[in-house]
């Protein structure tokens, strides 16, 4: 208890010095019921600064040891995966793989008669590992992001600050807390507070917004605001050039759409097969060999393809957006879709939304030259594919388009995006009728029931 006195202390202090002074009863409520979503906002916005940094370096440390020397891989990959993958392991198998499943499992879970399950998918324990094997599999070149994380790192810091507040103050709706953290880390990672929003109410919810409007709204503002503080006004893609498009594109945009979303859903069922064959390797033995293999055969594919066939991808991704008349090899596109799988079934920390956008801008560059489309469009076409590959694996079309088109701020492409995102989902939908996040949502929800539990978010 003695370790979580300073924050109890502040708000005892705020109880005594300045919520008393409020005549309204009402407004003395509403006060305290928003002070801790105040504070785990800021904190989240925070945390997700320092995240991105740590990965930011992470990544820059790997490419400077394999660019040097390419045969590098060889030993730091598998000692990479295997460190990730044993501190998930043995310390917090709930921290594995996005994030956003857990999140989604955890909002299953938030009853009376399950909450204190919920320890295992959201807590402090679970962040800190998350955020430490994700660096670590980045470091030996893994193919992740950091934005399924952020989201479940927002959650737990979320139910972490509303279990330590005072009991005699309002307390805070298990579900509003899970709901709201998931969105400001979502917001805090991207930059992307409408972002945040929408995934709120298409992945997380699916239901009216009604009871977290107020929390998300206020809480996306707040952590979004903290990492501007400390990263600027930035954007996750800059300003790519976007010339206009009439009607006529929507008949490219629609086949660049239906190729990306069956990309993104045959992807997603792979990864889904490969992870439910993955459990029979039971034993510790099974499972270290496996996650060895994941990484001496990721190691030969950065030896054979070059530094384009590892990290995050958010390199590649800008040196085609930017750029109309850049190349990248056919082969680029399967190989990063091999790492993909390669990483996240390795059994570390680490997710798949910034990722699938840079496989999806892959594709989108290759689509627009096979398509013949003019460098002056080329641009649109990698952006509805990216749109489009992430809708195919998260069958979130709405949540994709915007946070695409906040990450670049070109609001003049929504309507093209929106078509291509709507597509994709139409087809990704013929090859599974359920998200990669929903299947996983499904394990870890199984999981969790298993566990004994613990009253306390740690």
């Amino acid at each position: 208890m003695q370790r979580f006195s300073l924050y109890q202390r502040l708000l005892s202090w705020l109880d005594r010095s300045v919520l008393r002074q409020l005549r309204s009863d009402n407004v003395r409520t509403a006060t305290q019921l928003a002070i801790p979503f105040w504070i785990a906002s800021i904190a989240t916005g925070l945390i997700a600064y320092l995240y991105e940094k740590g990965f930011s370096w992470a990544e820059d440390v790997c490419r400077e040891w394999l660019a040097g020397v390419p045969a590098m891989a060889f030993l730091i990959t598998p000692v990479a995966f295997l460190l990730a993958w044993g501190l998930v392991y043995y310390l917090a198998p709930g921290a594995r793989g996005s994030g956003i499943p857990q999140v989604m499992a955890a909002l299953d879970l938030a009853n009376p008669g399950h909450d204190h399950k919920v320890g295992y998918l959201v807590g402090i324990k679970v962040a800190v590992v998350k955020i430490i094997s994700s660096i670590l599999l980045l470091l030996g070149g893994g193919i992740i992001g950091r934005e399924g994380p952020t989201i479940q790192i927002g959650a737990s810091v979320f139910r972490w600050i509303a279990h330590w507040q005072p009991k005699n103050w309002p307390q805070l709706s298990r579900k509003v807390v899970l709901v709201t953290g998931g969105a400001a880390g979502l917001a805090a990672a991207f930059n992307t507070p409408l972002g945040g929003i929408v995934f709120v109410v298409e992945e997380l919810t699916r239901t009216h917004i009604t009871h977290f409007r107020t929390p998300v709204f206020t809480a996306v503002i707040i952590a979004g605001m903290t990492a501007q503080a400390f990263l600027g006004p930035y954007l996750y893609l800059g300003y790519p050039p976007v010339s206009p498009t009439g009607i006529s594109f929507l008949g490219i945009a629609s086949v660049t759409a239906a190729c990306a979303g069956l990309a993104g859903a045959v992807f997603a069922k792979l990864l889904d097969k490969i992870n439910s064959y993955r459990k029979r390797w039971s034993s510790t033995s099974g499972q270290v060999g496996w996650v060895f293999t994941c990484g001496l055969l990721f190691a030969g594919l950065i030896f054979l393809f070059g530094l384009d066939a590892m990290g995050t991808g958010k390199p590649l991704i800008n040196r085609l957006l930017f750029n109309p008349f850049s190349h990248v090899a056919w082969y680029i596109f399967p190989v990063r879709l091999a790492g993909m799988v390669l990483s996240y079934s390795s059994g570390a920390a680490g997710g798949v939304f910034a990722t699938s956008l840079s496989a999806g801008a892959i594709l989108g560059k290759l689509l627009a030259g096979w398509l013949h489309v003019a460098p002056a469009h080329t641009t649109m076409v990698i952006l509805v594919a990216m749109v489009s590959f992430l809708t195919g694996v998260a069958r979130s079309p709405f949540t994709a388009t915007i946070l695409v088109v906040e990450m670049t701020d070109r609001n003049m492409v929504i309507f093209p995006l929106l078509v291509g995102a709507l597509v994709a989902q139409l087809v990704a939908t013929l090859v599974d009728s359920r998200s990669l996040y929903e299947r996983s949502k499904s394990t870890f929800f199984a999981e969790a029931l298993q566990q004994p539990g613990a009253p306390a978010p740690v």
